[in-house]
């Protein structure tokens, strides 16, 4: 009977500690990773916001440059239109 008593009790003790969840600083590790997780994330998104900002400013200044020297193109004919007017 003895035995089967420190059978039982033995075998309640090791089932218990068996069945533990993780412990107090397991947690708080992976609370930690977490929120660095979370934390890299918003500051990723923030930048693509950024990146695809500064693309769309640099599209907007190189449709204006090209834009300028049609414009420049244009008025260079028409100078050259005029003084060919007055020479002929």
């Amino acid at each position: 009977m003895n035995k089967t008593l420190f059978a039982a009790a033995a075998s309640v003790f090791i089932l218990a500690g068996c069945s533990s969840g993780p412990d107090e600083s397991a947690m708080a590790g992976m609370d930690e990773l977490k929120n660095q997780v979370a934390q890299l994330t918003s500051e990723v998104n923030a930048l693509k916001n950024e990146q695809s900002t500064a693309e769309m400013k640099a599209k907007q200044a190189a449709d204006s440059a090209m834009a300028a020297q049609e414009e420049a193109a244009r008025a260079n004919e028409r100078i050259d239109n005029i003084a060919q007017s007055y020479t002929k």
